[in-house]
């Protein structure tokens, strides 16, 4: 160990083997460590049952009734990857099947043939799978369409519309409502940031997004779902600011639901743990190096600067550090708190036709909360639980001293519960933003159900550490793979 490196990276979670898969691609020498024997730290995917049951400190074993250990997956955060049509348009073969055949329910297709990307700029995606296609992860993992995405009003689940026809369809809203709304979804389909003829007396820089759905005369909830469950906002504040990027992530989200037909949302089989464990596998192909079960005794510092970590006595010296909030306590401030609470099931949740995965955000105004309530659940058809079972995972953001109260309308949704897993994080924010340390802290996972502010602490560390603006091109794999895998 006692060598010098670019960058030593501490922790296995996602945001760190992303960027030590990006910095090893840009040919830098890495270093990346993890105190635990696992991969995914925070995202990690916890197997097998027995395991999740002594992280939480359950004296009882998992029931019989629970199947074998081994068939679990189990993740600690709820996260979806969003995805976009386009996506299938970078695999010139998967163009024309996905024409022909109809909306494809697996990217198992992708990950099999292995078929070079076609790029197009720009890729109206979601960030993650964005950096899942230019690195060509997307080799290494399989993931499944996301059945249904679902809003909560007055104590009811209802599918969330997002076209013209669901719309009128839809019984979240009375017969006027749903014109005027549909109006709405014909002038967020229609708009084009490039062309003002599209902008209906509408200026996407200025003219702020409460003033757009006045303009269209929406009520409030239809406001709240907009909002929270086709933008994807957590709080109100992006009601005040103008309308562009709110514009952007409905397009996004509809577009995406018009490719995939259930909901615009992927999730990787065998859990959320898949995808530091593909980032790591790339970072190693260009020549990082791996230590789990690796202690941390000390991050060296000279004259204000990092020049190594030591572990079991030895020293190896870096450049750079890049680490998750628990490797440098000292370096970061609570933020705040987020309460998730694990629930294994016998039952898909009622009012989702079944599904075997669902997505349900309760918006904040309908519990008189100041952020949402998110639920995600998947099942044994995602090869994360034993057969018939189902996992769904309640998240939000805690304001009060009695958190779990505060998740009592999601919890009431899932009933009848075999078994909850509760557990309060703290969320922790760099105070230290590296530029003279060369320390660089990701921050905690938030509440939410995507990885969206995951990816853009990423592109802001990388700017922090390069002096230049994150660039997806530099993700790309270069054209004369030395370790042969562009081949495969």
């Amino acid at each position: 160990m006692d060598e010098e490196y670019d960058v030593i990276v501490l922790g296995t979670g996602l945001t760190e083997c992303i960027l030590s898969g990006i910095m090893s691609v840009n040919g830098k020498k890495v270093l990346h460590m993890d105190r635990n024997p696992y991969y995914g730290g925070e995202s990690s995917s916890i197997t097998p049952l027995e395991e999740l049951y002594k992280r939480f400190e359950l004296t009882d074993s998992p029931p019989e009734s629970m199947g074998r250990g081994r068939d679990w997956n189990v993740d600690l955060i709820p996260k979806f990857l969003m995805a976009n049509g386009q996506l299938w348009d970078l695999y010139s073969n998967v163009l024309l099947l996905s024409c022909a055949q109809g909306p494809p329910t697996s990217l198992s297709i992708l990950v099999r043939a292995n078929h070079p990307f076609l790029y197009v700029n720009p890729i109206k995606t979601g960030q993650l799978v964005k950096m899942l296609l230019y690195t060509e992860v997307t080799r290494y993992l399989d993931f499944k369409v996301v059945e249904g995405s679902f809003v909560y009003k007055g104590g009811k689940i209802y599918k969330v519309p997002s076209t013209e026809t669901e719309a009128l369809a839809s019984n979240l809203m009375g017969m006027f409502e749903k014109r005027r709304f549909r109006k709405f979804l014909v002038f967020v389909a229609n708009f084009d940031e490039n062309d003002p003829k599209t902008f209906e007396g509408v200026d996407p820089k200025v003219t702020t997004m409460k003033d757009v759905y006045k303009k269209f005369d929406l009520g409030q909830d239809v406001i709240d779902f907009t909002g929270h469950a086709l933008a994807l906002y957590r709080t109100d504040d992006y009601l005040d600011v103008p309308c562009l990027e709110t514009i952007n992530r409905i397009k996004l989200y509809s577009e995406s639901l018009a490719r995939y037909g259930k909901s615009p949302y992927l999730y990787p089989l065998y859990g959320l743990g898949e995808l530091p464990q593909g980032f790591a596998r790339l970072s190693a192909i260009y020549g990082g190096t791996y230590m789990l079960n690796k202690p941390v005794e000390e991050i060296v510092m000279e004259d204000g600067h990092v020049v190594g970590v030591k572990s079991e006595g030895e020293v190896a010296r870096c450049k750079q550090l890049i680490c998750d909030p628990s490797y440098i306590q000292d370096r970061v401030r609570k933020a705040g708190q987020v309460i998730r609470v694990i629930c294994i099931l016998s039952h898909p949740i009622k009012n989702t036709n079944d599904a075997n995965s669902c997505q349900i955000i309760i918006p904040q105004n309908q519990v008189n909360r100041k952020s949402d309530i998110y639920v995600c659940m998947i099942s044994y058809a995602h090869n994360v639980a034993a057969q018939g079972k189902y996992i769904a995972i309640v998240s939000t953001t805690v304001e009060t001293s009695e958190p779990e109260a505060e998740i009592e309308p999601a919890l009431e949704l899932l009933e009848p519960i075999d078994q909850k897993f509760v557990s309060l994080s703290d969320l922790y924010e760099p105070t230290d933003d590296g530029t003279e340390s060369q320390i660089f802290a990701s921050s905690a996972y938030d509440a939410t159900t995507h990885f969206e502010t995951t990816c853009n602490d990423i592109k802001d560390i990388y700017k922090r550490m390069t002096g230049s603006d994150f660039d997806f091109e530099n993700m790309k794999r270069k054209q004369n793979d030395v370790f042969g895998e562009d081949e495969q």
